[in-house]
């Protein structure tokens, strides 16, 4: 467990000090340490908690500037992936959630993370009926795609002007919606599925790699602080995690963890 204290309660960045993240953990949650190295790397300190202590109220969101919400499989994707822990967030944690956005908390969530903010209203689709739904080819999918960053307001984009490269690994990671128009309308699509050059994938397997409409891999809300997305950048923040050790430096990902750092100094 990384950092159990939670430091800084209340604290902003902008008086110097590092920024605290919490990533609770559910049973099932497999990239927290990867979440957490990412977040050090940006310059915030990481503290991972269990959900249920978080629940025993053994620390609170209001302790902390950052939520992120790691990938996994939570409780076993039962009942679908990531829908358990999003019903949680809802029931559980409403009224800190609810606080955490009035005093404008940026927010992550990643793979099951995202699946979680669907599921708990905190981004598009969670009143949709199948927002986040099985692959389109049916099977679970692990490779690595590009992303073209959009959403010139989101906080968590705003460092990144070329594509980013990161591994998939879901079984139920294509978004869809029926107010898809409106999402491109409202620049609520953070990330796109894309060519190493940045154009589009348009829809080609397996640079799209689960059918998502509109190549949609990310969302954001609409003030532009809180972020879900499928791939896992942060499985792609040093060049030693990369397949290809000599992959461009522009392709990592630590400019997005960087990016919702620097958010909070601003």
């Amino acid at each position: 467990m990384t950092d159990t204290a939670a430091a800084n309660s209340g604290s902003g960045a902008g008086n110097g000090v590092r920024p605290s993240v919490l990533i609770p953990i559910a049973p099932g949650t497999n990239r927290n340490d990867e979440m957490a190295q990412a977040f050090e790397l940006a310059g915030a300190r990481a503290h991972q908690y269990p959900l249920e202590a978080i629940r025993r109220g053994e620390t609170r969101l209001s302790d902390y500037q950052i939520l992120a919400l790691p990938g996994g499989f939570s409780y076993g994707d039962a009942l679908g992936a990531g829908r358990v822990l999003g019903l949680e967030l809802d029931g559980w944690f409403r009224d800190q959630l609810e606080e955490a956005r009035a005093r404008e908390m940026p927010i992550i969530g990643v793979c099951n993370g995202f699946q979680a903010l669907v599921y708990a209203g905190l981004l598009p689709g969670g009143d949709t009926r199948g927002a986040l739904i099985e692959n389109a080819g049916g099977r679970f999918e692990c490779r690595w795609v590009y992303l073209q960053p959009g959403a010139a307001h989101s906080i968590w984009t705003a460092e990144l002007e070329d594509p980013i490269w990161c591994p998939v690994a879901h079984g139920e990671g294509r978004y869809v919606s029926d107010n898809g128009r409106a999402l491109a309308d409202d620049d609520l699509v953070a990330f796109r599925y894309c060519r190493s050059d940045g154009s589009p994938a348009d829809g080609q397997y397996p640079l799209n790699p689960n059918g998502s409409a509109g190549d949609v891999a990310g969302i954001c809300d609409p003030s532009g602080l809180v972020l879900g997305m499928m791939p896992h950048p942060e499985d792609h923040v040093m060049e030693r995690q990369s397949p290809h050790r000599r992959r461009p430096n522009g392709a990592r990902c630590l400019a997005l963890f960087t990016a919702g750092v620097k958010a909070l100094a601003a």
